[in-house]
């Protein structure tokens, strides 16, 4: 009997061992899946957090008002640079177009001068162009066409040439059949250009 007892006890001490070690694997459990849940619900949040930063951008950082003070001053230093630039460029633009009519102004006054000089110079006979008067006119004359030269002014070319209304003004008309028709005849009073600007138109005689 006291055998049969004691088998009766030791099953009963081996069943409450096998509960005791039940309920501890189902509180393991528990707590694991209570820890998983928390680790999952912290990355969900992490994972929003970053969501929102994408979406709103990165914070931009306040200026501060000697930022903008020095930002405003910048641009209008800026803005009066440009401004006297602008200024300067169409200053040399019309000084540079004062200048050209000025010059053609005084080149206008100086080529009936030149036109007496070829006057005086082409009555000079053959016998008289040895004459140290006549060669001292010729001298100025030359002189006188070197300078212009140098300053840009030259003669139009006109006789054989084809008639052109931008470079030539006719005053006359002629039949000739070995020129063909609207071609210069004959220059009447020569034509000068300053820096591609026409000066004085050539006058000249045109055949039909």
């Amino acid at each position: 009997m006291d055998s049969l007892a004691e088998e009766e006890k030791k099953v009963e001490e081996t069943v409450e061992n096998i509960d005791l070690e039940e309920q501890v694997e189902e509180q393991e459990a528990e707590e694991e899946t209570s820890t998983e849940d928390t680790c999952e619900a912290t990355d969900e949040s992490e994972e929003t957090e970053q969501e929102d930063t994408k979406k709103k951008g990165p914070k931009k950082k306040k200026k501060s008002k000697e930022q903008e003070k020095i930002e405003e001053l910048t641009d209008r230093v800026q803005r009066q640079m440009a401004e006297f630039d602008n200024f300067r460029k169409r200053t040399e633009k019309e000084k540079s177009q004062m200048y050209e009519v000025g010059a053609k102004s005084i080149i206008e006054k100086i080529l009936p001068v030149v036109d007496n000089f070829e006057r005086g110079l082409a009555t000079v006979s053959e016998e008289l162009k040895d004459d140290p008067f006549a060669e001292g006119m010729d001298k100025v004359y030359k002189q006188l066409m070197t300078a212009l030269d140098e300053l840009g002014v030259k003669e139009i070319e006109a006789e054989g040439k084809e008639f052109d209304p931008n470079l030539h003004n006719a005053v006359m008309h002629i039949d000739d059949e070995n020129l063909g028709e609207n071609v210069v005849a004959q220059v009447l009073q020569k034509g000068y250009t300053y820096r591609d600007s026409v000066v004085r138109h050539s006058m000249v005689q045109v055949a039909n």
